[in-house]
């Protein structure tokens, strides 16, 4: 059994990650730069200001893809290294930066997927209130045109934005990202309704500057709920809790982020749970936020069980003692996430191919004595969450792309570079890269276009 035709075999990364190079180039600050910078708010004071120097290891890293056989690469553009203020003034060397890696990539034979927002808020607009401030919508809109310009004649794919439940709700909610806020509920919303009206209004931007076999999307997250059982109550439950448990996970439920979206109307249970909190729905607000789409993105890395109860409602397991986990608490290994996730997001929002757009496995890996990096938890839990996307489309739900997350270990925010996510392995110290076993055992993935895998 193998995945369709034409699969988009990929792997991701997100420019502050693994750029480095904060203060070339023209290239202004960035949240991220302010926050990292602050004692005591990333893992020993870590930052991004090296990173994985890709900057200036550009051509080196392609090589890297093209020896493991990507036929996709996703990728984010630094939205200060373009326009340092955020408005105005466009960096040229920071656009050309872009335009070089699109054309390096192009002739290895790797599809670009360009994201135009990964949290790299520029720190001059968040000084004119950032996402608190509508005006973004505009800002936004055209930061986008000038990329899409540029680079809209040779990228096929887009993404305008990457996990607002995060740089939303951990940056301006829980204040453990950038930019460190702590604000109410009502100003949260506020600044997640801001942040879904720049969506659209990037999208018309897109549609309008890119060639029409364009392919535009956005890459949320989400908390997955996985039936406890295969009964139909326990499947229903799940599907109630995965929608409608606002309550439980608030902007993590997907039906706050895709039914504005993609059914142009926020949740009932959001009003439900946040009343006079909602933010203002203004005239036009929702026709612009739910633009056409061509692709259903998620990022997608664990779950939690779901059972019915008797009297209807239904209720969240905890996790068993001894549950496998990743380096980072929050990520358990759940094997049935990406084939649920799937599954419910195409009944909800039919009609779209469903495109993995981050899935992967934090640890603890180092060059061995034998100068290999073994990493056989990250084989066994992409193969198994592999295996369950495979189901999906085995039953009729049309996937059409899986991005691993990460290429190469790099910055992970507040936790600094303690946790690797990565196919290659990144020496911080000597910048020298080894591709994983994970690399080569996903090499072979893409090869049989996902055959090798396990039954």
């Amino acid at each position: 059994m193998t995945f369709p035709e034409n699969f988009a075999w990929g792997a991701a990364t997100a420019a502050y990650q693994i750029e480095g190079a904060v203060s070339e180039d023209g290239r202004g600050p960035c949240v991220w730069d302010d926050f990292s910078a602050r004692p005591g708010k990333v893992f020993e004071g870590h930052t991004g200001a090296v990173a994985c120097d890709h900057y200036h290891r550009a051509e080196e890293d392609v090589e890297l893809m093209r020896q493991i056989g990507l036929k996709a690469y996703r990728f984010s553009i630094a939205w200060p290294r373009v326009l340092p203020e955020g408005t105005g003034a466009v960096n040229a060397a920071g656009l050309d930066f872009y335009d070089r890696l699109v054309d390096r990539l192009l002739a290895a034979g790797i599809e670009p997927w360009t994201t135009l927002f990964h949290w790299d808020t520029p720190l001059a607009l968040h000084r004119r209130g950032g996402w608190m401030n509508r005006d973004m919508v505009g800002w936004f809109a055209d930061y986008a045109a000038v990329v899409a310009k540029r680079l809209g004649d040779r990228v096929g794919h887009w993404m305008t934005l990457n996990e607002p439940q995060c740089f939303i709700a951990f940056g301006l909610g829980e204040g453990v990202h950038a930019p460190g806020d702590r604000m109410s509920h009502a100003n949260v919303l506020a600044a997640w309704h801001n942040a879904l009206l720049s969506h659209g209004r990037c999208v018309q931007v897109l549609r309008a500057e890119c060639p029409p076999t364009a392919r535009i999307g956005f890459a949320p997250t989400a908390s997955q709920r996985i039936p406890a059982t295969g009964s139909e109550a326990d499947i229903q439950a799940a599907r109630r809790a995965y929608f409608e448990g606002v309550g439980h996970s608030g902007l993590w439920t997907p039906s706050m982020s895709m039914d504005p979206v993609y059914l142009g109307r926020y949740p009932t249970q959001a009003f439900e749970v946040y009343g006079a909190d909602m933010p203002h729905i203004g005239e036009g607000d929702l026709e612009l936020i739910s633009q056409p789409l061509d692709f259903l993105g998620i990022n997608c890395y664990t779950g939690t069980k779901v059972r019915a109860k008797s009297d209807g409602a239904w209720e969240l397991e905890p996790h068993p003692a001894g549950q496998p986990v990743a380096m980072l608490p929050w990520l358990n290994m759940m094997e049935d996430a990406l084939y649920w996730a799937a599954r419910f997001l195409s009944e909800r929002y039919p009609g779209l191919p469903v495109v993995v757009t981050e899935n992967g496995f934090a640890s603890t890996d180092w060059v061995a004595l034998d100068g290999g990096v073994h990493d056989p938890a990250r084989v066994d839990y992409t193969a198994r969450y592999l295996r369950g996307l495979r189901r999906a489309s085995a039953e009729g739900v049309p996937v059409a792309g899986y991005f691993h997350w990460s290429l190469m270990d790099n910055f992970e925010w507040a936790e600094g570079y303690r946790a690797r996510f990565g196919l290659v392995h990144v020496d911080y110290a000597t910048q020298k890269r080894t591709l994983k076993d994970s690399a080569r055992w996903y090499a072979e993935v893409i090869r049989t276009n996902g055959a090798c895998l396990p039954a």
